[in-house]
């Protein structure tokens, strides 16, 4: 008896470590990409002013005469991200309530899975959907829409986030006791009362996470804007143009032509960490709100 209780005291200390190593190796993983970024940016900060880099209207690091400010890649990656947002967030909040409040449990059963099919499409296949059809289809309606713009990448972005919202807000919504809408129910409400003024409010910290998690995928995409969104770095909030983003940067300089060690394959890292701060901070303001919001409904 006393060997059983050995043997089983073993094997929950052994599931203890190997459940501390994986929570490790996140945090070692983290860390390590951390130091890459840091340390390849403290090079490139060597060389040029973080004043130029914060505020320069210009973003020419492989040109004759450099320039290394950051603005209009921030700016195409703004456009693009609220495009994309401004399409997935009523389209995917509507499409939450429907399934949450008003479709049968048949009904949400086949069309959550449906709607989950536009998040396995491969990014490629977005880009050039949005490149070969969204585009000439906005040029019928805005004749002076350049070939690569900003605005048929974000509205192909925005369609691909939409699940993410969706399904991360149903879940929310379908989360909040039933207790809720009955008591609603009780006092004489209509459906679309409770769906907008009970079970909205109630799911709101989810429904708040997964919008600021749709933001953080919006600003990391990569091939969309690559392929439809042109590869050109302009200070310009306008969604007609060609533009670049932070992450179509990255590709561009990552195809191989640039040496390493040299301050423009450094620009890489820089954009990286940019790109990591801001995802850093919406991650921080999706778990402020999480919490503030479960405070008040607690």
């Amino acid at each position: 008896m006393l060997k059983k209780n050995n043997i089983v005291k073993f094997k929950e200390m052994l599931i203890e470590r190997l459940l501390l190593c994986c929570s490790l190796l996140s945090v070692f993983t983290t860390a390590a990409i951390i130091y890459v970024l840091l340390s390849e940016s403290i090079g490139f900060f060597k060389e040029v002013r973080i004043i130029d880099f914060l505020t320069d209207t210009q973003w020419t690091p492989m040109f004759t005469n450099k320039h290394f400010g950051i603005l209009p890649l921030l700016c195409g990656t703004l456009v693009t991200t609220l495009i994309a947002i401004g399409v997935a967030v009523p389209a995917g909040l509507i499409s939450a309530i429907y399934l949450s409040e008003y479709a049968t449990d048949k009904m949400r059963h086949i069309i959550k899975p449906l709607l989950e099919i536009l998040a396995a499409v491969p990014t490629v296949v977005y880009g050039y959907f949005a490149l070969l059809f969204v585009t000439p289809l906005l040029k019928q309606f805005i004749p002076g829409l350049s070939g690569f713009n900003a605005l048929s990448a974000g509205l192909v972005m925005g369609i691909m986030i939409i699940p993410l919202v969706s399904s991360l807000s149903e879940d929310a919504m379908h989360a909040v006791p039933m207790g809720l809408r009955e008591g609603a129910y009780a006092l004489g409400s209509r459906k679309i009362q409770v769906a907008f003024k009970i079970v909205f409010p109630a799911a709101l910290s989810g429904i708040t996470a997964a919008v600021i998690l749709a933001v953080s995928r919006a600003i990391g995409e990569t091939m969309i804007v690559a392929i439809a969104a042109g590869q050109q770095p302009k200070f310009t909030m306008n969604p007609l143009v060609p533009i670049e983003t932070i992450t179509a940067y990255i590709v561009q300089i990552s195809l191989g032509d640039t040496p390493h060690g040299t301050l423009e394959y450094q620009t890489i890292f820089v954009c990286g960490m940019t790109l990591f701060v801001l995802t850093f901070v919406l991650n921080v303001i999706s778990f402020k709100l999480k919490r503030r919001f479960q405070e008040i409904y607690e």
